[in-house]
């Protein structure tokens, strides 16, 4: 494949527009990703297909009250990287830049952190491609074949997107810890097998 923009003309491009859209993203969070992270199954989402996401949890600069995003990342050297997909303007990104103290359901665990806004060219650009390499096929959304395409290249068309890296500071309670919700998940899987179990039985 050549190193061609699939946007915004192919018809892939304008279902990926549809479908990713800050409405029904905020939506798909809200109802889906969020409680599947809180009952442990966060790691069922991520792929090299739909992107490797985690939860980003800040509070509204405004309101004060939790806001959660799903978010492609990559981690490096012990920070926690991904993009405001919709620039500075980025509800979750202004969030941040009023309060930089964060949290993260990661697929295996959930932390507190401290975000920051990337602003080194040479840490931007190590790390940028990786993210975008990351999302899966979301990634295409940027204008270009991620997998064929130079780093520069990338780099270019996400000229104004910004990076912000993310510093852990402590461990928050996950869904298996006390309050947590993966025990909900063990006891439906353990009443689904003591019922497939009596069903044997009745039938022999």
């Amino acid at each position: 494949m050549h190193d061609t923009p699939i946007l915004p003309d192919a018809p892939s491009a304008r279902l990926l527009l549809w479908l990713f859209s800050r409405d029904r993203l905020r939506d798909i969070t809200r109802w889906f990703m969020v409680p599947t992270f809180r009952l442990g199954l966060g790691s069922l989402i991520g792929g090299p297909l739909g992107g490797w996401v985690m939860i980003l949890r800040t509070r509204g600069r405004r309101t004060g009250r939790p806001r959660f995003a799903g978010l492609d990342y990559v981690i490096e050297g012990g920070s926690i990287y991904c993009l405001a997909g919709f620039g500075r303007d980025t509800h979750w990104f202004r969030n941040l830049l009023a309060d930089p103290n964060v949290e993260l359901m990661l697929p295996g665990r959930t932390l507190t952190g401290t975000a920051e806004e990337v602003t080194d060219a040479d840490e931007r650009a190590r790390v940028v491609p990786r993210i975008i390499r990351a999302s899966g096929v979301p990634g295409f959304m940027i204008g270009c074949n991620p997998w064929t395409a130079g780093d520069e290249r990338i780099l270019e068309l996400l000229t104004g997107i910004p990076l912000v890296r993310i510093r852990p500071t402590g461990i928050a309670s996950g869904p298996a810890d006390p309050g947590g919700l993966l025990w909900v998940v063990k006891l439906l899987l353990a009443v689904l097998l003591v019922r497939r179990l009596l069903g044997r039985r009745r039938e022999t």
